[in-house]
């Protein structure tokens, strides 16, 4: 048995690592977290010092299981988890099970930290341990902590004043607040007109253009003319003075340098893998930790490609640096080198200096050469950090900027001028191998890449024509990813580690969801929003957020203690929950709005958030008559409803006539979308339908549809409620709780009763997002059931799933519907 116990985060690191150590050393993973905070209220005891109670992961019991045996047996425990303030705290939890145990007597425990899986790497952290970095551990405990707390308490308010299941959560607040606050900037957006006019010219050497930079004797701005009448009458006068020609007045000619983008941070990669890869930021995390941990490259084994992925240092190494430069000079020429290394500043004040920026392991793993070896998306990812890694190490590229000058003496109401501008690249430098990406488009971006005819000062240019172009100003984008996590990144909100989970929660919680790659706050998501930003501000304050992060900062740095901090957020924090529990009304906090009067009953018009959603009602609950409901339109938003769109709805459900048989057939909204109805048979809309517009004729033929896949389903069934279906996938045995696959080389329709049974028993039970979908009945208990009950109950299943609270085990319980406010939701723990 070894003698030595390594253990590491991932089993594809334990697998590279493995093969370095040799027999002397057993190296497990412990996969990820080892212990959680319990999920219940009180597992952070604010009344004694934040104490906190963690209980291991359920999913991980075997493997910790696994760690305690080695450990029991070996001399040596290395504790090797990522070297992050979160790798510290998995590795202070293992040695805390393992002091629980009472395994570590006797025993050395060592922890190492690399930032690159190498050999040479591996084996100079093993020879150079250090202890456990407290100070480190207890910045991730008080991260955890402040989650857990507002997760916690304040999930319940969004659950009584918005809607249930909901959450809150520290970090994810102030992004989504970024996300509705530029969509309301949108919104409150009006267009302004305006008009430029450009000179068209013709050259022997090639045609080109200039803009009017000059008007009626001062600089042409952006609004001078606004209006077709006021360009048409500019670009007349200016046509009439140029006697079809235009004379250059000035050439002028810059040259200048353009430094290489620095080595990659965590934030950078998002942004530019998102941008040229239009990978999302948790694949690109997921691509590059494989890249991290090791891929096989053929003869040579399992190798890490590229150092450690979360990190905000843009630092590189010396041994790096000297590699870099030795393949520049092989591959690009000794005059692509600097005279000495680039050296490049970190921004961030709390980046972590001996950590390095995300380069390859060894610049001499070309993408080419390892190419064969890596998927489309690590092919792809590897490249893009080996080329800007190389790149940072080139020299500079040197542009020219040539800028001509045309100008017009006899205009009415003064002189004006045109100017044509073009960049040329003399020395490419470092753009022969690699140039930054950017979001937005920059002034001179249709000027890089043109070269100007070579003119001379008095050379007069033919006029083709002259043209007076209208434009409207556009809004702000919406946040793409690469920009959203820049905009974190700037405001100080999260960590490296966190922008990806981040922004995964808020799509998980359907609070955003992208449109053309960008991100719009949904209607639920707005109010959430609204609700925290009037009622928390602080909580959701840029700034705060931003503070709260340097201060756990400065615990991580040994520089201020996490107990004194917690007690600084919490004891306001509960003191603004309890009162806003109380005071805070239901319609406010959703943003329920009243649009007008329906010309028809002269009842009140209102917009409100409901259980399944946004919707629309004539009449409130105080009235004679109950309310009338209907559901909005795809696309349509509760906070920009127009009483005319809100009364549209109402037109809903339509008759459309009678089939053959006598049935009248109708559509509507229902709950669970646009639906026609025949008699007693119901068939939800295609996503092309329209409800507002259909005819009898589609919907009969949707109708059809739907009875005859109906007829086609049923295989066979034994009447006790054991089926076989026809379903999405194929053919499947169900007893409407459970579902079990078909043997392939079984023909469904040949299947016994008792074949049915055993292939049932033998099925395991289906598993929702929050665990099992409750105890499976025994088949032989069931009475018949028709084709479509199977269908309905299914459904309700599902339905009774989502309802779960994410509570685990005792969320199921009918009390927690009724005592929202003595049973809390889950904390929203996904902010490291």
């Amino acid at each position: 048995m070894a003698k030595n116990l390594l253990i590491v985060e991932s089993p594809a690191k334990a697998k590279t690592i493995n093969k370095y150590l040799g027999k002397d050393f057993q190296v497990l993973a412990s996969y990820g977290h080892v212990r959680d905070l319990k999920p219940k209220e009180g597992a952070v005891d604010t009344e004694h010092g934040f104490t906190m109670a963690y209980e291991v992961i359920e999913r991980n019991e075997k493997h910790v299981d696994a760690i305690a045996k080695a450990a029991k047996l070996a001399d040596d425990i290395y504790l090797a988890t990522d070297l992050d303030r979160e790798g510290e705290a998995i590795s202070w939890h293992i040695s805390e099970i393992l002091k629980e145990r009472g395994l570590t007597e006797g025993k050395r425990m060592h922890r190492v930290v690399f930032s690159e899986i190498t050999p040479k790497a591996i084996k100079a952290a093993v020879a150079a341990p250090r202890q456990l970095s407290h100070d480190l551990v207890d910045a991730q405990q008080a991260r955890r902590a402040l989650d857990y707390l507002v997760g916690f308490n304040l999930s319940p308010v969004l659950w009584r004043k918005v809607q249930r299941g909901l959450s809150a959560g520290r970090v994810q607040s102030p992004a989504l607040r970024m996300i509705v606050e530029r969509e309301e900037e949108i919104e409150a957006f009006k267009a302004r007109e305006y008009w430029t006019i450009e000179a068209q010219l013709k050259h022997a050497e090639g045609d080109f253009t200039a803009r009017l930079s000059r008007l009626n004797g001062k600089k042409f701005e952006q609004f001078d003319l606004t209006n077709e009448a006021e360009a048409q009458a500019a670009r007349a006068a200016l046509k009439q003075a140029a006697h079809g020609r235009l004379t250059v007045s000035e050439v002028g000619s810059k040259e200048r340098k353009r430094r290489p983008a620095a080595p990659f941070t965590t934030s950078t990669l998002q942004q530019e893998a998102a941008r040229k890869l239009g990978f999302t930021t948790s694949r690109t995390m997921k691509v590059a930790q494989g890249l991290y941990e090791g891929v096989a490259l053929g003869d040579e084994g399992n190798v890490g490609l590229i150092t450690y992925m979360r990190t905000d240092s843009t630092m590189l190494g010396d041994d790096a640096v000297a590699e870099l430069r030795q393949l520049i000079a092989r591959d690009f020429g000794g005059h692509a080198l600097p005279d000495a290394p680039q050296v490049y500043k970190t921004k961030s004040k709390n980046a972590q200096e001996a950590h390095e920026a995300i380069r390859p392991t060894s610049a001499m793993y070309t993408p080419k050469s390892v190419a064969a070896h890596l998927n489309d998306d690590q092919r792809k990812l590897y490249e893009l950090i080996w080329k800007r890694t190389v790149a940072c190490q080139m020299i500079h590229a040197t542009l020219n900027t040539v800028s001509v000058e045309f100008a017009l003496r006899d205009v009415a109401g003064g002189d004006a001028s045109f100017r044509a501008s073009g960049t040329t690249v003399i020395d490419p430098g470092f753009l022969a191998v690699y140039e930054e990406g950017s979001d937005q488009k920059k002034a001179d971006d249709d000027d890089e890449g043109r070269r100007l005819p070579r003119m001379a000062v008095g050379e007069q240019i033919p006029l083709h024509d002259i043209a007076a172009d209208q434009h409207f100003t556009e809004p702000p984008p919406r946040y793409s990813e690469a920009s959203l996590v820049k905009a974190l990144e700037e405001h100080g909100i999260g960590r490296p580690s966190t922008y990806a989970s981040i922004i995964q929660v808020l799509q998980n919680r359907e609070y955003v969801f992208l449109d053309n790659r960008r991100f719009k706050p949904s209607d639920v998501g707005r109010a959430v929003s609204k609700f925290l930003t009037a009622h928390f501000t602080r909580y959701v304050d840029y700034d705060f957020t931003a503070k709260m992060e340097d201060e756990l900062d400065a615990v991580s740095r040994g520089e201020e203690a996490w107990v004194p901090l917690m007690e600084r957020f919490w004891l306001p924090f509960k003191q603004q929950v309890d009162e806003k529990t109380e005071s805070v009304d239901r319609n406010e906090a959703t943003g329920a709005r009243e649009l007008g009067s329906d010309p028809k009953t002269g009842k009140p018009v209102s917009v409100r958030l409901g259980r399944f959603g946004p919707y629309a009602a004539i009449g409130t609950k105080d009235d004679e008559d109950k309310p009338t409901f209907a559901s909005l339109r795809p696309g349509q938003s509760m906070h920009t409803l127009t009483l005319a769109e809100a009364l549209e709805l109402f037109k809903l459900p339509r008759q459309l006539g009678v089939a053959e048989n006598g049935d009248e057939v109708m559509v509507g909204v229902g709950r669970f979308g646009p639906f026609v109805k025949q008699g007693s048979t119901y068939a939800s809309l295609k996503p092309e339908d329209d409800p507002y517009t259909i005819e009898l004729p589609r919907a009969l033929q949707i109708v059809r549809e739907k009875q005859e896949m109906l007829a086609n389903r049923l295989i066979l069934d034994f009447g006790n409620g054991v089926q076989v279906l026809n379903g999405r996938y194929g053919a499947y045995i169900t007893d409407g709780e459970k579902n079990a696959r078909i043997p392939k080389e079984q023909e469904p329709k040949e299947l016994t009763e008792k074949q049915c049974l055993e292939l049932l028993a033998a099925a395991p039970v289906r598993k929702g997002r929050f665990g099992k979908k409750g105890a499976t009945k025994k088949a032989a208990a069931k009475k018949a059931a028709p084709v479509k009950k199977v269908a309905v109950k299914k459904v309700a299943a599902k339905r009774s799933a989502a309802k779960k609270s994410a509570t685990k085990k005792t969320a199921t319980k009918k009390t927690a519907a009724k005592k929202t406010a003595a049973k809390k939701p889950p904390s929203s723990n996904v902010e490291a």
